[in-house]
């Protein structure tokens, strides 16, 4: 997995061992995101569709992206979509006027090998934000292993679970 970042992005990328179709579906279908990234899911494949997760199952008021929308949307290509960080930076970050914003890059590298890169943008330079921007580089490295793991192997680790 390669990592790289400025002050205000965080931009990573990770090799996985399967077809882009598959990659692809695993980005944006509710069923398959619930699989690897979040336990529940509403993904609307469209542009302004939802692109929702929910980390602790039932709780629709705190640890989600509820109300996030796919921004931009390009078939087996791109998948753009609007972001809130976890309730500890949710004062900074997830408000409507506030959302940092996911750009999920897909490239297909081989017959059954796909590059996918994802770049969160939208940090702002306050001294506030650094937390916010040094947990979301923890927290996308372990999604894209979760990831690869659950596509290679069927066992994905969800993302930001509480202790």
């Amino acid at each position: 997995m390669k990592t790289a970042s400025n002050t205000l992005m965080v931009s990573q990328e990770v090799i996985v061992n399967a077809s882009l179709d598959l990659v692809w579906y695993a980005w944006t279908l509710s069923d398959r995101v619930s699989a690897w990234f979040a336990p529940e899911a509403v993904i609307e494949p469209r542009i302004g569709g939802a692109y929702e997760l929910y980390f602790i199952p039932g709780n629709k008021e705190g640890m989600n992206t509820r109300g996030c929308k796919i921004t931009n949307l390009v078939n087996k290509k791109e998948l753009h979509f609007t972001w809130k960080g976890p309730d500890q930076f949710a004062g900074i970050m997830n408000d409507g006027d506030n959302l940092t914003v996911v750009k999920v890059s897909l490239e297909e590298i081989g017959p059954e090998r796909t590059k996918v890169t994802v770049e969160h943008t939208g940090f702002k330079a306050h001294e506030q934000w650094t937390e916010a921007l040094q947990w979301h580089k923890m927290a996308w490295s372990g999604v894209l292993g979760s990831l690869k793991s659950a596509i290679e192997t069927g066992k994905g680790d969800l993302c930001c679970q509480p202790e």
